[in-house]
């Protein structure tokens, strides 16, 4: 089971870096081929796909997960097939409820709320993405809960494959904003096809010769045991969604012209890149954290707290204060220089998105010690502020009023977050460590900004800045001999640059606390 385990959090940790870099890649076609403009329209209709594949798939896939896994360990098969075939006729008619309401509100929302005729097309076009991303949705979740990890990366490899070149091709076709949104849903149609094929050979080739007796009332149960699982995993995603997309976005759109939603909406993914360090860890912490509680070791959990939490700091601090300093470069080489009206949102999106990738492991660890609706809490009511502070800043401040908003409410959501969860763990922070690193990054920033922003110095900076952080912190003492070892095991993972890695390792030894 551990190897069970390992090999597809590993294949997924794989497949969520690669997949993110393909995500990226959308925007920054879409964004050079369609202009601030037409890259504003589609951010208004992004986050509008995303709620809408929230609401239909209505939190499913992880309950499917659940509950296939816990059957399947069981040996009930007939229970397996209740519940994709529950869950299936669930997200269906929850797809096609919500896909209706979406045609019928684009126009009232294109023209009435955003004041934007051209964006009906688009958001009405969003209404033929839903069926099918809820249909992924189940396939994906059943996957999970088989362990068939290998499956969701190959859907999501469909998925991504046919959104990006179709996109691109119907956009230089001349479809415009329409060609984007609806190479989307060429991609969840591609990827349902090959999720269907996929279960068809495995799941459901296991499956097909059972028989479901359950009564209509009895399926009912099992809906409402479904929905009850699936409920705070909604409200969830929605939270993040409006805190990350839709906020920002919309309230952008209602006060101002399509172009700064296109600003905004270069700014906020690049800002968001740390995310993918932090999901890295917060995926390993979670389970550690539990294993800590099971084992009843207040050690052990103290030590995976201010590891998580330090190894965060560690990491996205530097790019974080990098991200600052060169933000004119890094937006106008991603982006294109008519996106450079964005810089200065991305640089305070950088300081958000710090406080937010702190979140990430503190509601990992809250829920691995048992307190799920704790993270969900706390990021509803920093949605909430977040929303209101918008409202009031973008008027008078344009988009970089949205930007203070959400890193005002990613601080609160952090702040507030990491203190209970450290006072549930009863566990203190080593507050030393954290001020060295914050020491050596700052050292790495003033350096950094001595050097001319542009794209040969943002080259030199991607030099330097490694090696001024790394003295920094040897300097101020914030290297241990943890982290050495901690290299010294990745080396043996690294292939042909083992040994280079692992030079490194001992070379760092010598100044290790």
């Amino acid at each position: 089971m551990t190897t069970k385990i390992a090999k597809g959090s590993l294949i997924m940790l794989i497949g969520a870096f690669v997949f993110r870099i393909g995500g990226y890649f959308y925007r920054f076609a879409t964004a050079y081929l369609l202009g601030p403009v037409g890259f504003g329209i589609l951010n208004l209709a992004i986050p509008l796909q995303g709620i809408l594949i929230t609401l239909a798939s209505g939190g499913m896939p992880p309950a499917i997960a659940k509950y296939v896994a816990e059957y399947s360990a069981q040996g009930d098969d007939e229970m397996v097939k209740q519940v994709i075939h529950t869950s299936s006729k669930m997200v269906l008619i929850l797809g096609l409820l919500f896909s209706v309401a979406i045609f019928l509100l684009a126009e009232p929302l294109a023209v009435g709320f955003f004041h934007k005729p051209e964006a009906t097309l688009p958001f009405q076009l969003v209404a033929l993405i839903t069926p099918f991303s809820v249909m992924v949705a189940v396939l994906r979740g059943t996957f999970q809960g088989s362990y068939q990890m290998g499956n969701i990366v190959i859907t999501k490899a469909f998925e991504q494959i046919f959104m990006i070149s179709s996109a691109i091709i119907l956009i230089l076709a001349g479809f415009y904003v329409a060609g984007a949104v609806i190479g989307t849903s060429i991609g969840f149609i591609a990827s349902a096809a090959a999720g269907y094929v996929l279960y068809r050979r495995g799941v459901g080739f296991n499956l097909k010769d059972i028989k479901l007796t359950l009564s209509f009332k009895q399926e009912l149960s099992i809906a409402k045991m479904l929905f009850i699982f699936a409920l705070p995993v909604v409200i969830t995603g929605l939270a993040e969604l409006a805190l990350f997309d839709f906020v920002g976005n919309f309230v952008i759109g209602f006060y101002l012209p399509s172009q700064y939603v296109g600003y905004y909406g270069a700014a906020s993914p690049v800002a968001r890149l740390p995310l993918i360090i932090s999901m890295a860890v917060a995926t390993a912490v979670l389970p550690a954290a539990a294993e800590a509680i099971g084992l009843n070791d207040r050690n052990l959990l103290k030590t995976y707290v201010n590891q998580s939490y330090r190894y965060v700091a560690l990491l996205v601090l530097p790019l974080s204060v990098g991200t600052m300093v060169f933000a004119a470069p890094i937006i106008s080489l991603l982006f294109g220089r008519a996106y450079l009206p964005g810089a200065q949102a991305l640089q305070i999106l950088a300081a958000g998105m710090l406080f937010f990738t702190i979140y990430t492991v503190s509601s990992s660890i809250s829920q691995g010690l048992g307190k799920p609706y704790l993270p969900m809490t706390v990021l509803v009511l920093g949605t909430f502020l977040d929303l209101g502070l918008s409202i009031y800043l973008v008027p008078t401040y344009g988009i970089n009023g949205t930007a203070i908003a959400t890193t005002i409410s990613a601080f609160f959501i952090m702040s507030t977050l990491s203190w209970q969860t450290l006072k549930i763990a009863g566990v203190s922070l080593s507050k030393g460590d954290f001020i060295r690193i914050i020491g050596a990054a700052v050292i790495m920033g003033l350096i950094l900004l001595i050097l001319p922003k542009n794209y040969l110095f943002l080259l030199v900076a991607l030099v330097l800045s490694p090696v001024v952080y790394l003295v920094s912190l040897i300097i101020l003492g914030g290297l241990k001999k943890g982290d050495v070892r901690a290299v010294h095991k990745l080396s043996t993972k690294m292939g042909p640059l083992y040994s280079k890695v692992k030079k490194l390792a001992d070379f760092l030894d010598r100044f290790a606390r």
